[in-house]
């Protein structure tokens, strides 16, 4: 069992490709979970929230030096012990798009990159959910160039919306 489980890590991490310069287990949040009871959305929130402010630093997933985006998600995820990839590009193909109707707390957005609308480059999670006027957390390189909660009504991400997908409950 362990070695099965040890090529299909190996296995995922090939597939994905190097996505960063430290050792984390890639596992998919729907074989980490199953069910929402076994986690409080608001938790995840609050555990988030206790980043703000955290500086912006590219492929880290590191609170003393900083985050990238997917780095900050699988951070707060990995403490919930749901192990999430690690490259934004990876959650294109990950989970089931929500309705903006059903968008809860602790649900991933996944967004197109600044410049390249056509590759996902950006991901955070949803901290108060209002459908498509949802604020969420994320680590920023843009101004805030950190942790800071954003409003996914925005020019500047509405224009860039992808998906939103629930990795807590699959």
């Amino acid at each position: 069992m362990l070695n099965q489980l040890s090529f299909i890590s190996i296995l995922i991490f090939l597939t994905l490709g190097f996505q960063s310069q430290i050792n984390v287990p890639l596992v998919l949040a729907e074989t980490s979970i199953s069910s929402e009871t076994d986690i409080d959305r608001a938790e995840i929130i609050e555990f988030a929230k206790t980043y703000l402010g955290t500086t912006y630093r590219y492929a880290s997933v590191d609170p003393t030096k900083g985050f990238d985006c997917s780095g900050f998600v699988s951070y707060v995820y990995n403490h919930f012990d749901i192990w999430l990839p690690r490259a934004s590009k990876a959650y294109k193909s990950l989970g089931t798009a929500q309705k903006p109707e059903d968008f809860k707390v602790g649900d991933i957005l996944v967004f197109y990159g600044y410049r390249d609308k056509t590759q996902i480059g950006h991901v955070g999670i949803i901290c108060e959910a209002n459908g498509l006027k949802s604020k969420f957390i994320h680590a920023s390189s843009g101004k805030a160039y950190g942790v800071t909660i954003s409003q996914l009504d925005s020019d500047h991400y509405a224009r860039r919306f992808y998906k939103c997908i629930d990795v807590i409950r699959q």
